[in-house]
């Protein structure tokens, strides 16, 4: 798809070429220059007349009538060169995908050097560019009926610049790779809770295994009861769909140690049991699966980038049902700990099953864990739609996520993790810990709760109710799933260093 060299053949004939435009500009140089200079000093008059402008994320589309090489020039306004960062130009670079979709183009030029600036180099733009592109023309058609006519898409990408060829290429694969991963999870979490099941989910998680090589084992109910499970048992009882616990294993290093354990909630459908949400809640619970699916798709990235590193993903999955066989308020539970849990809340349902998740993580020899899980409507009453919550156990481990979230341009923003909290979460009369002491600070007692499970390993827990999807299409993406922290996760991943 994607193509680098050095020179621009202007006697081939192209669709469009995409050139970046900053305000410091007083007049056309370079790229630009040759192109105003073709067009007998058009594209000067044009920034005179105010049609293009290199006002941050401005889009101006110049036909070139048969005058160039390329029959339109997507011209993008990146403001001010000192304040253009990582994440503003990615932004930008959506922007300027989603009009070339608009276009129905199946073949682009890039001018990559026109976007660099001192602190965002040339890699970086290539990076920027390879994550925009699919993550802004990222489409979720349904199940509605196809459209007769065929659908054009981008194809082939060629970059130009004076940079080394292999390193860009190399740069704009790594963000596509990005992009397609996060992808894939909007994908799992946009789909309907009747279209993936517990079931579904493991066979989609065989065949990421199969192709990228990964070790993998998926539990069955039956095992699950061999081994205690639970927490996860009960929150599957009022459900006709089996739950799966699904483990994967990617081994970058000669020795299985100093191993990534990577565990997400996979609640395909969250009615709230007995504790059932109201009719306006329980639209979009298909979603309770979001960070099952960040799992899924930071590991579809790891298996294309090979990061020398061991990663531990574990993936616990069930609907949360009624019947007259699904747990109740008041019941007590036994996880795969040994802990015992007094249920006061079954729409607590996440924390019970990353429970056991986390357990068996510790049990194939996760050292490290990060969790992902849609998990409160907490999280998102202290920090709004855009920003993940989190907390954890450990500083430094911390630390690495928060400045591989930074990275990635993925908002998060710590919560503490007080004595008071866990004090609350252990406080019950008929068992070790209960699952849900009150609403206030919702957020962190779930966190705190999932801490008695991860207890001395370095932990990291990260909520996502807010972030897991949006209400609005934005310039990398449409409306629905996010697939947040997928970029995250595989930044840190790749990122991570022992401490």
């Amino acid at each position: 798809m994607f193509h680098v060299q050095n020179t621009i053949d202007f006697t081939e004939k192209q669709s469009a070429l995409v050139v970046g435009l900053f305000e410091k500009n007083k007049r056309f140089e370079g790229l630009l220059g040759d192109l105003d200079q073709a067009l007998n000093g058009q594209l000067t008059e044009l920034v005179r007349e105010g049609d293009i402008s290199a006002k941050f994320k401005g889009i101006a589309k110049i036909h070139t009538f048969g005058q160039t090489a390329f029959k339109r020039i997507f011209i993008v306004g990146l403001g001010k060169e000192d304040e253009l960062t990582f994440t503003s130009l990615r932004e930008a670079l959506g922007k300027v995908s989603k009009e070339l979709q608009v276009a129905k183009l199946t073949d682009v030029v890039v001018a990559v050097d026109a976007f660099a600036t001192a602190d965002v180099d040339v890699l970086d733009v290539s990076h920027a560019f390879g994550e925009a592109l699919p993550l802004a023309t990222y489409k979720f058609d349904g199940y509605k009926k196809k459209s007769n006519e065929p659908e054009r898409k981008i194809e082939n990408v060629t970059l130009v610049t004076k940079h080394d060829v292999e390193e860009v290429k190399t740069s704009v694969t790594v963000g596509y790779y990005y992009g397609v991963g996060t992808n894939s999870a909007r994908t799992l979490v946009n789909l309907p809770g009747n279209m993936l099941t517990a079931t579904d989910m493991a066979n989609y998680a065989a065949e990421l295994a199969n192709k990228y090589e990964f070790e993998i084992e998926i539990l069955e109910k039956e095992d699950m009861e061999k081994l205690g499970m639970g927490a996860i048992l009960a929150v599957n009882k009022g459900s006709v769909e089996p739950p799966k616990m699904i483990v994967m294993k990617y081994q970058g290093r000669d020795e299985w140690t100093d191993v990534i354990g990577l565990v997400g909630k996979g609640i395909t459908f969250d009615t709230g049991g007995y504790s059932i949400k109201p009719k306006d809640g329980i639209i979009g619970m298909k979603s309770d699966m979001g960070g099952a699916a960040s799992v899924l798709g930071a590991m579809e990235v790891i298996g294309e980038l090979r990061p020398e590193q061991n990663v531990l993903a574990v993936i616990a999955t069930t609907d949360n049902m009624i019947s007259g066989e699904a747990f109740k308020p008041d019941d007590v539970i036994t996880s795969m700990s040994g802990k015992t849990i007094e249920v006061l809340n079954t729409d607590a349902e996440g924390r019970l099953v990353l429970a056991d998740a986390i357990t068996y993580a510790k049990h194939h020899g996760a050292n490290y864990l990060v969790d992902v899980a849609t998990l409160t409507g907490g999280v998102i009453v202290a920090l709004g739609m855009k920003t993940t919550g989190a907390m954890a156990n450990n500083e430094t481990l911390f630390e690495q996520v928060l400045e591989a979230s930074y990275e990635a341009g993925e908002q998060m923003w710590r919560l503490p993790l007080f004595d008071s909290e866990v004090k609350r979460v252990r406080n019950s009369k008929v068992a070790d810990l209960n699952n849900s002491p009150g609403r206030d600070g919702h957020a962190i007692l779930a966190a705190a709760f999932i801490g008695e499970f991860a207890e001395d390993t370095p932990w990291v827990h990260l909520d996502i109710a807010g972030t897991a999807t949006t209400s609005s299409s934005h310039d990398l993406g449409p409306a629905g799933a996010t697939g947040v922290m997928v970029r995250t996760l595989v930044t840190f991943v790749e990122r991570f260093e022992i401490k």
